[in-house]
């Protein structure tokens, strides 16, 4: 492993016959029938072990898991690391789970401050990027398909041009040890930082000259919180480019991660946009504020996408 992980601890089941996924394809293997496969973000989980976050996902019957690197989980930065991941990957392959590497923890860098630092930050980017390389090599021995990152909010008294030039650079970087270990990235608009919409996402890609390997993360709640285009328009937009899907309720200009249901959203229409779109990855549920209830939302928001999702 690319980790230099050594065995799994004793008593560990061996892997099973399933394969997870597809990284030739860059894409997890679809769901039943040629469905969406569902997952769930360990970032709502945050009471939980992470043992205990997959048995539960797997026992409701989720396909996957969106495992965002932080202290509580799994931690990029922890000294047994090559240990850990290579007993993940086997307790992942043993419940048949598929897994996308997420790197959206915000305190994970600065303990003071949200997402910092940045690809554009001076000094600083050097270690967003050791965190995303770190990122990379966890993902090409779990089998994730692609990383998930994200440009966080624009260094302050850094004209545009600037911010862009840096962002550039750093993900041209980022890219290329991305390539060399065979991992897609999935470049995710966040509302209120430097890269908000879909289209700021193109435009990034098309600064880099429309790279392969280079893809969108969307985010359903996002593109509906602050995109100018309506959210149908933002699927269809980032549909050739999709790696990943996160997938929450929430209501215009407020990003707060709702329940499936409780804010403004239609749903089955996003979901035949994307099943129509021929994206087969995962589509994950990302409710962070739900961790003191986790089990049960995960639960609810299992059987809301499936009742919600056309034949």
């Amino acid at each position: 492993m690319s980790t230099g992980s050594g065995g799994a601890n004793a008593g560990e089941v061996s892997p099973g016959e399933v394969s997870l996924v597809d990284v030739s394809r860059g894409e997890a293997s679809p769901g039943p029938a040629g469905g969406l496969r569902f997952g769930f973000g360990t970032n709502g989980f945050t009471n939980h072990r992470l043992d205990d976050v997959l048995t539960v996902l797997a026992d409701l019957g989720y396909d996957s898991v969106g495992l965002t690197l932080d202290h509580g989980h799994l931690d990029p930065f922890a000294p047994d690391l090559p240990r850990r991941v290579t007993a993940l990957a086997r307790r992942l392959e043993q419940l048949g789970l598929a897994v996308v590497i997420e790197t959206g923890a915000p305190y994970l860098l600065d303990p003071w401050h949200k997402h910092l630092p940045t690809l554009m930050s001076a000094p600083g980017a050097e270690l967003r990027v050791d965190l995303l390389a770190r990122a990379v090599r966890i993902a090409a021995d779990l089998g994730s398909p692609a990383v998930h990152l994200c440009s966080g909010p624009a260094p302050e008294g850094v004209s545009a041009d600037e911010a862009w030039k840096r962002l550039t650079v750093g993900c041209e970087e980022v890219l290329d040890i991305a390539r060399a270990h065979g991992v897609a990235l999935g470049f995710e608009p966040e509302p209120y930082m430097f890269v908000d919409t879909v289209e700021r996402v193109l435009e990034l890609r098309g600064r880099l000259g429309d790279p392969e390997g280079f893809g969108v993360t969307l985010d359903i709640g996002h593109a509906h919180c602050v995109d100018d285009l309506p959210l149908l328009d933002c699927v269809a937009l980032a549909a050739p480019h999709l790696v990943n899907v996160q997938i929450e309720d929430m209501r215009r200009g407020v990003h707060q991660h709702l329940e499936l249901g409780t804010g403004e959203i239609d749903f089955p229409p996003v979901l035949a946009a994307l099943k129509a779109s021929g994206y087969r990855g995962p589509v994950s549920v990302e409710i962070q504020g739900g961790a003191l209830d986790a089990p049960e939302v995960a639960r609810r928001s299992l059987e809301f996408l499936k009742a919600a999702e056309p034949f």
